[in-house]
């Protein structure tokens, strides 16, 4: 027997354990702080001028309302596939089961298309002019061969590039430290909305901005079978992670808004670059460029690890062809998986314009989110036999809350993107039941031939 078959037999699963605490921190705040940070500021400014902290305050608790519901389900459940398995133990309808994982599929592959764009486009046009579309579609390959090797591998990637997002960051708050004590900048600005907002209107539109930014956190749980101790380790890794990544946000948005009035920062592109610019710190504009592009090559990993995952617990749970579960046998990582994830990214990067489908990414995730809360709910009737994390009841009926509140902001055009992509879900599991309806059904005529003769 190898040595990746007795371990395949002591653990349950066909995939290596390797993920420690201090890992799966680092893997989720990495994912959480993403690139979305370095652009998030302009826009925050238009909805409240210079309060840009208190919006992400309140995203922050809405996020930890559902991260509460994914403690509790992936410490019982520690396999990957992460929504769809728990909507699957909790409903026992396949169809719902697949649809919740087609919803994370979508919101994956549609990532890190438009990741690998933003990585092809001005950031990599700083250092190297090629076309995007091309450069994105390498790019995606490399993002792959990571992924393929192992997620011990991937995680280690994760670790120094989130130590560069990280360092970004503070650098913005440091510099706008320097600016505060030469007597520079005005602190009074964070405390200032735009005239003539209403501030409750003003937080509640820009809260659901900046809850984007937190989306992030539910990848982890498709690498929960990969994950030590995951009962012990998982809920403290996920609440450090969004708690150290709002710390991080509030500090970023306190310095953005003192180092620049708001209409300076609704105006720029890249906001982050501009209040570094704006402190007089000499800083080169290449530097920055060099950490968006690490944060999103980061953010790309992330997500398409999170992906072939979702693809991989699929085919386990027998909700997509069995040939998705396949695995390396020396890496033990979803090869297969990882090639259709990849190759499906490729595609949606020739769109070119993205922004419809990741609206309606966050519209799908919503959905998942829902699951999620409810799922916690139905299945406390079912308990399991280890310890595990247990949330307060009233935090999942708040993530529900959360989540329906957040859906009614949502635009027509949105909706209907999302209904048709459901549609599209249905359709591939119909098909896919088909194949493996057809494929028993052979298997079983074989076996009654040989009887026979």
């Amino acid at each position: 027997m190898t040595a990746s078959a007795v371990e395949t037999e002591r653990t349950g699963s066909k995939l290596r354990q390797v993920v420690t605490g201090p890992l799966l921190f680092l893997f989720i705040l990495g994912d959480v702080l993403g690139a979305g940070i370095y652009a998030l500021m302009g826009v925050l400014a238009e909805e409240v001028g210079g309060v840009l902290w208190l919006p992400l305050v309140v995203a922050l608790l809405l996020a930890l309302l559902t991260a509460g519901s994914y403690a509790e389900l992936v410490t019982k459940y520690p396999r990957a596939g992460g929504a769809a398995v728990f909507a699957e133990r909790a409903f026992g309808k396949p169809l719902l089961s697949f649809l919740v994982g087609f919803c994370m599929l979508a919101a994956g592959v549609v990532s890190a298309a438009g990741l690998a764009l933003a990585f092809a486009g001005d950031y990599l046009g700083t250092f190297l002019p090629v076309p995007p579309i091309p450069a994105a579609i390498v790019f995606l390959a490399i993002v792959a061969l990571v992924n393929a090797r192992g997620i011990q591998e991937s995680t280690r990637g994760n670790v120094i590039m989130t130590v560069i997002e990280v360092s970004g960051l503070v650098l913005v708050i440091v510099c706008v430290g320097i600016l505060v004590g030469g007597g520079g900048g005005d602190v009074s600005r964070a405390t200032e909305f735009p005239a003539g907002a209403n501030p409750a209107t003003a937080t509640l539109a820009a809260a659901i901005i900046a809850y984007y930014s937190f989306v992030g956190f539910e990848t982890s749980a498709n690498i929960a079978e990969e994950v030590r101790e995951p009962s012990k380790v998982y809920p403290k890794a996920l609440f450090g992670a969004l708690l150290t990544a709002g710390v991080v946000y509030v500090l970023v948005a306190v310095a953005s808004a003192t180092a620049l009035p708001a209409a300076r920062l609704s105006e720029s592109s890249g906001p982050l670059l501009a209040v570094v610019s704006a402190s007089g710190v000499p800083i080169p504009d290449a530097l920055f460029s060099a950490i968006a592009l690490v944060a999103v090559a980061n953010g790309a990993l992330l997500t398409m690890i999170m992906a072939s995952r979702v693809t991989f617990g699929m085919a386990e749970q027998g909700l997509l062809p069995s040939v998705l579960g396949r695995t390396l046998t020396k890496r033990r990582t979803p090869w297969v998986a990882i090639v259709v994830t990849t190759a499906v990214a490729m595609l949606l990067t020739l769109i070119g314009d993205l922004s419809l489908l990741a609206s309606t990414v966050v519209l799908l995730l919503l959905f998942v989110f829902i699951a999620v809360n409810v799922s916690v709910l139905v299945l406390r009737r079912k308990p399991v036999e280890h310890r595990h994390f247990r949330v307060w009841t009233f935090v999942p009926v708040l993530g529900i809350a959360s989540c329906v509140l957040l859906l009614t902001q949502q635009e027509g055009p949105v909706w209907l993107a999302g209904g048709v992509a459901l549609v599209v879900g249905a359709a591939l599991y119909a098909v896919a039941q088909v194949v493996r309806r057809r494929a028993d059904g052979a298997g079983t005529a074989g076996i009654g031939g040989s009887t026979g003769s």
